[in-house]
């Protein structure tokens, strides 16, 4: 194995929480639950030796692996791991209008049209390409064998994609919710998703409570 991959979605925001629009052009920060839940992944997994710590330039990624930060690990903020843009619904609470919307373009996108965007937005594609930019930097440090990454839903969504060389329009394929771990190993040029979607970190800490 040449390198270990932990990556993360970020912690709760109140845009999650009110389940209003979030993307690439909204810098919100944890809330409460949020900060919560990155204390517990770091409680749970301040015992492995990480190498490098990777965000997106989104605060909310930085906050929620603060602590490794805070505990000497080096980071680096990538704008390529950042989420896609939802143009002119960003910040929009999820109405009807939105839902319908998202729930057209998403048939679009498992359809196989993942070059289609939201008005002024990104379409899975040219996330894509980001992420790719992204993971070569990452890929490019082999001293680096492990590796924490902190983005975001929708891309992470698409980055598995990549990882598992599957067309963009499989994101459906994949779970996510805030702080899971998606352990990743890569080696001779192939990756292997070693666990998916795991918050065990959330249990345990809600269990000692």
């Amino acid at each position: 194995m040449d390198k270990e991959l932990y990556i993360i979605r970020h912690g709760e925001t109140d845009y999650n929480k009110l389940g209003i629009v979030q993307g690439r052009g909204v810098n919100t920060d944890l809330n409460d639950l949020g900060r919560e839940q990155g204390e517990a992944f770091y409680q749970y997994y301040k015992h492995v030796s990480f190498d490098k710590v990777y965000t997106s330039a989104l605060k909310r990624t930085h906050q929620t692996v603060k602590r490794f930060v805070e505990g000497g690990i080096p980071w680096e903020q990538l704008p390529g791991l950042d989420e896609l843009s939802f143009g002119i619904w960003e910040e929009k609470e999820n109405k009807e209008d939105w839902v319908n919307a998202f729930r057209e373009m998403n048939i679009h996108w498992q359809g196989g049209q993942c070059d289609l965007s939201f008005e002024k937005g990104e379409s899975p594609n040219q996330v894509a390409r980001r992420l790719q930019e992204a993971l070569d930097v990452i890929l490019s440090r082999p001293a680096e064998k492990r590796v924490l990454v902190c983005m975001h839903g929708r891309s992470l969504l698409v980055l598995l994609c990549l990882l598992s060389q599957l067309p963009i329009s499989c994101m459906a394929n994949f779970s996510h919710s805030n702080t899971c771990l998606y352990r990743v190993s890569y080696g001779n040029g192939q990756f292997s998703v070693l666990e998916a979607n795991d918050v065990r970190h959330l249990q345990v800490t809600k269990n000692s409570l």
